[in-house]
């Protein structure tokens, strides 16, 4: 999707209690600081590694920066558990995807403005993933233990939301969310 078809796509605006209050085009939403609606994935693959990637130049959010999600936001209508196999099939390039886990959902309110977020996680073969060129500049599949040093090390320049989702899932995991 270019991104003027991206700024076109039609998503729907929702409250701080995530109800749809109405619809409207995804450069209106990011232009006006509208809340919104993104599924997050994170990718394993059969050795518990994590996907890791950094998004092109051209995508209309942090571009060029760094993630260890896969996702995107949901089309007006479009479920979370819809949009997570979708966005993870699109971004991860994989068919027949098991359809993701859902793991918890938050308000990120940070740089880019706001959106309900449903954290997600899904398996797949590490040799199956062909990353969408549009979506994917750079790719690898991380340890835990390299994931955290790289997130710790501050050389590269990661998402907002993703560091924010990763913060809370670290926290899921310990049981302390």
């Amino acid at each position: 999707m270019s991104t003027d078809d991206a700024a076109e796509e039609v998503l729907d605006v929702v409250d701080r209690a995530d109800r749809v209050l109405g619809q409207a085009p995804r450069g209106e939403v990011y232009a006006r600081g509208l809340i919104h609606r993104c599924a997050f994935v994170l990718a394993r693959d059969t050795g518990g590694r994590v996907f890791v990637h950094r998004r092109t130049a051209s995508k209309l959010v942090f571009p060029s920066h760094y993630d260890m999600f896969v996702g995107g936001v949901l089309g007006a209508g479009e479920g979370y558990a819809e949009a997570a196999l979708r966005e993870a099939g699109e971004e991860l390039g994989v068919t027949g995807l098991a359809p993701p886990q859902p793991l918890f959902k938050f308000l990120y309110e940070g740089p880019g403005g706001a959106w309900w977020s449903y954290v997600h996680e899904v398996r797949c073969e590490a040799d199956a993933v062909r990353p969408q060129v549009s979506e994917v500049d750079w790719h690898a599949f991380l340890t835990e233990e390299e994931l955290a040093r790289e997130v710790e090390r501050g050389e590269w320049t990661w998402v907002p939301d993703g560091l924010e989702a990763y913060r809370r899932l670290l926290e899921f995991r310990r049981g302390t969310v």
